[in-house]
């Protein structure tokens, strides 16, 4: 044979050889190039065992059956992660999440980028886990919508700690609600340092007036994790009254959530209790 008859053989057989790759095959050496599957130096890692499969699909099972009852904070974060990572034991990582950020609520609270240099995961991964907490608040939100805030105050409650007591800057939102006392919308309308947040009056009476709203729930958060409310919250509360007033406009609590617990002006006869038709 000549040289150019053998490079055309070898030519030939290489089409074939990528001819006959089944679309799996293909597939897997894109999932080996998934950020998510380097190791910090990003070398991909090739010497994974098949052994963690077995744990990943009893893991999975278990959650089909009986949902999160009986599971570590670490379990229900793994199989999360292993809709992300599915060519890695993925345990590790979640153990070392958990034990960086004290529990499940805190990884859900952490920064993505702290958590890719904790974890060694790569974006895809710390995305997942941040839309967990978005849907959780999402979801939240509409159970809380157009219920009754009188026969329903632990739905405000529960969407108000999702939405803010994890954040490390210090937030300030309003709740609106109409003339049956069903809430509409809601709306971060500033957010500061972690000392302090500056709420404007006006800002908060705009808002509501571009709504039509009849009354209003105030929240903000501690980021310091304690919920008591300083000299500073309690004279921010009766300017912010003061100004509804103007406009026959109704506060009818201002919560503040921390990751401690929260404080209820209203529960804590911190403010007078609104006369409210029912």
């Amino acid at each position: 044979m000549t040289f150019n008859t053998d490079v055309a053989i070898i030519a030939s057989r290489l089409r074939e050889r990528i001819a006959g790759e089944t679309r799996e095959t293909l597939l897997a050496r894109v999932a080996l190039r998934n950020p998510d599957n380097l190791d910090r130096d990003g070398g991909e890692d090739m010497e994974d065992t098949p052994g963690y499969l077995e744990h990943r699909k009893r893991l999975r099972e278990r959650f089909r059956k009986s949902g999160t009852e009986g599971m570590h904070d670490y379990e229900m974060l793994e199989l999360l992660l292993t809709y992300a990572i599915p060519r890695k034991d993925v345990k590790p990582f979640a153990k070392e999440l958990i034990k960086r950020f004290g529990s499940l609520s805190g990884v859900l609270d952490a920064d993505q980028k702290e958590i890719e240099e904790v974890a060694r995961i790569g974006p895809i991964s710390s995305t997942l886990i941040r839309l967990v907490k978005e849907v959780c608040s999402a979801y939240l939100a509409e159970k809380m919508k157009d219920k009754n805030v009188l026969s329903s105050p632990q739905a405000v409650l529960d969407f108000a700690r999702v939405k803010l007591a994890g954040l490390p800057h210090e937030a300030f939102m309003v709740i609106f609600l109409n003339t049956k006392n069903r809430v509409m919308d809601y709306k971060i309308i500033q957010e500061g340092t972690v000392d302090r947040a500056v709420i404007y009056p006006r800002r908060m009476v705009e808002e509501a007036l571009a709504r039509h709203a009849a009354s209003l729930i105030l929240v903000h958060n501690h980021p310091s994790g304690d919920s008591e409310p300083s000299p500073e919250d309690k004279q921010l509360t009766r300017a912010l009254m003061d100004a509804a007033r103007t406009i026959d406009l109704r506060v009818l609590d201002h919560i503040i959530v921390g990751k401690e617990g929260y404080c209820s002006f209203l529960e804590s006869r911190l403010m007078p209790v609104p006369e409210i038709s029912r």
